[in-house]
């Protein structure tokens, strides 16, 4: 039977997270579709900041922006947002230009991607950790 997902639950938003992330480790292995990659990075990351915002206690906001998500969870846990700015700063801007043309594209670093990747699903399994 389906079950129908919350956007008020961190945990919906966890999930969704983890299987973009599933998603990534998928084309990194395959070093395929880099700017895919690289967005569903940023989804990724925007969907754990939301699951931890809203497990604080922040009305959920309807927006795509890494650093307003991340500058949000400055008022709940400066150092976990310390933490997250060099992702937010590497993502921020591949969540739109990495999907649509009109922007200059980057030469595929597969390196960095799994750099990315194991950076975020750290934060990731963190969240789940402190969830569960």
């Amino acid at each position: 039977m389906p079950r129908k997902t919350d956007s008020g639950n961190p945990l919906d938003w966890l999930a969704y997270a983890k299987t973009d992330l599933d998603a990534v480790r998928l084309l990194v292995r395959e070093q395929v579709a880099y700017p895919v990659c690289k967005s569903k990075l940023a989804e990724a990351l925007e969907k754990g900041l939301k699951s931890d915002l809203l497990a604080r206690g922040w009305p959920l906001e309807k927006t795509h922006d890494l650093q307003k998500l991340n500058d949000a969870l400055v008022a709940y846990d400066e150092s976990v947002a310390n933490l997250l700015q060099s992702l937010v700063d590497d993502l921020a801007e591949c969540y739109i230009e990495e999907r649509y043309p009109g922007f200059d594209l980057e030469d595929p670093d597969w390196s960095a991607a799994a750099d990315l990747l194991a950076h975020v699903s750290e934060y990731i399994a963190k969240l789940g950790e402190k969830l569960l």
